[in-house]
């Protein structure tokens, strides 16, 4: 049976509820909720699913040790009581992230500094020879967070972040995070029944993961590579295997549409190549419209939306267009419901609508909210009394914890913290130890190279590098295609003649 250990999977404020789920529904032991990260325990096999199926994680991290420090020698200590040769070779690079909440250490590139000391001298010690440190694109990323004197080290087996799905060729102006877009569609309880429209669809990513969702189709299948590929215990077999089951669950008969729209044409014009590049345009229509001219929809049809907030993107009336979209809402999306995520409470004094939901996310440093608005004939209470249901049991749950984050919340204060918000994550969560966690792992010795080969996994068969004879405009992973042949086995997918 293969060992389990902890991993922590790291989120957005205000997602980790969503990504919980997720995690349940991979098959997670010992789920627990911390402050924008959620703690669980598996196997390799489901560190490679969280990296690769979840939709709403940002990292996912490997702790492989937990102590106490009061000074910046007690971190080097620490650290050389490690046995680095476990994880490296004089022949390989490493990098540090580091993430300090403590008032003992002020500055996280100082802590990052003491690691790196003792991994290389404890090398120097042993070999007379040390590993090289590579920013860019190191063997081993290694990530410590302090908050206060409690210290964890992890392996970072993400590598860059999973936001970056790998099917955006262009963006617009402050695009939305995927991770973002991703927990705003999975906030709303859509669950592909009905149509999907997006009236201010910028680049497209809210449509694109709406339909990745749907289509049960995992974000990392458009991911060219991850840290723990460098691992030396990376098992390529499994890895293959958990790309191909992915693959093979995905749905084609997935009976909604979706539907973009956007008032620049150079808008409209990169959405559409990033439907393309993601092999959604037999699913997705993107066209020019302005929402003003927005009208009834002869199905029925959730809409998700980001509009601008008048921060990163400018726009002459920003209160008229707030107005503009609750007439909308009220004349021409009747018998629906409508989410809008904001910034400004005026904007959303404009929509003149009373919502039903409010949940406060976080789009970078901006505290939003995300308000559901269920459009209805007639008044409230003749539609209450008609047994219209305005909240859910899991809406009231949601609303009751909306003032988590502050207890008054001022939409005009910026936060004061001054990184992003994926690095400022589990600062309030208190590490549990598990029983296999601690103990001493075996390490896989005389591995031999992979060789290069067509496949990655040496058998006959389909393999994930293989197997698919490439998207236009996608990355190849070490020079061997990356995605499907859409055109062979999968012609719904790949209707190139929208764009």
């Amino acid at each position: 049976m293969e060992q389990t250990f902890e991993i922590i999977a790291k989120t957005f404020m205000g997602l980790e509820p969503v990504l919980a789920k997720e995690l349940t529904r991979l098959g997670a032991n010992n789920v627990q909720i911390g402050r924008r990260m959620v703690s669980f325990t598996g196997d390799k096999e489901l560190l490679y699913r969280a990296n690769f199926q979840l939709h709403t994680a940002i990292k996912i991290l490997k702790p492989i040790r937990h102590f106490k420090a009061k000074s910046a020698d007690d971190v080097y200590e620490q650290i050389r009581k490690i046995d680095w040769t476990e994880y490296l070779g004089n022949d390989k690079t490493f990098a540090v992230d580091a993430v300090v909440f403590s008032e003992e250490f002020r500055h996280s590139k100082f802590v990052s500094y003491k690691v790196k000391d003792a991994i290389v001298d404890q090398f120097r010690e042993k070999t007379g020879n040390r590993p090289n440190i590579s920013v860019a694109n190191p063997d081993l990323r290694l990530h410590i967070h302090v908050a206060e004197d409690h210290c964890t080290l992890s392996l970072d087996s993400s590598g860059e972040s999973l936001h970056r799905r790998g099917y955006r060729q262009e963006t617009m102006e402050a695009p939305l995070n995927e991770v973002l877009a991703a927990g705003m569609i999975m906030l709303t309880g859509w669950q592909g029944d009905t149509d999907f429209i997006d009236p201010m669809c910028g680049s497209g990513t809210l449509l694109i993961e709406a339909a990745l969702i749907a289509h049960n189709m995992a974000p990392g299948l458009f991911r060219k590579e991850y840290a723990f590929e460098k691992w030396p215990d990376f098992d390529a077999d499994l890895f293959d295997r958990i790309y191909n089951d992915c693959e093979e669950n995905e749905k084609e008969d997935v009976k909604c549409h979706f539907y973009g729209y956007d008032i620049d044409p150079k808008a409209v014009n990169t959405a559409r190549r990033n439907v393309q590049a993601a092999g959604l345009s037999a699913s997705i229509t993107i066209e020019q419209q302005d929402f003003k001219d927005f009208k009834q929809p002869s199905e029925k049809s959730i809409i998700v939306t980001n509009p601008p907030y008048g921060e990163r993107i400018s726009t002459p009336d920003l209160l008229g267009t707030y107005k503009m979209i609750g007439e909308r809402l009220k004349h021409e999306f009747t018998g629906n419901d409508a989410w809008v995520l904001s910034y400004r409470e005026e904007c959303f004094d404009q929509i003149g609508l009373k919502p039903s939901i409010k949940i406060p996310l976080y789009n970078g440093s901006l505290e939003c909210e995300f308000r559901k608005y269920q459009m209805f004939d007639g008044k409230m209470k003749v539609f209450r009394s008609e047994g219209g249901q305005v909240k859910s049991d899991e809406e009231k749950r949601q609303m009751a914890e909306k003032h988590r984050f502050k207890k008054h919340r001022d939409f005009k204060q910026r936060l004061e913290e001054q990184e992003e918000n994926e690095d400022a994550d589990i600062r309030s969560f208190t590490f549990h130890r598990h029983d296999d966690m601690f103990e001493e792992k075996p390490r896989r010795s005389g591995r031999p190279e992979r060789p290069e080969r067509p496949g990655s996994s040496g058998k006959a068969g389909f393999s994930r590098k293989a197997g698919f004879s490439g998207r236009p405009g996608k990355p190849t992973r070490n020079g061997r295609p990356d995605k499907r042949d859409f055109g062979k086995k999968r012609n719904k997918f790949n209707n190139d003649d929208e764009d």
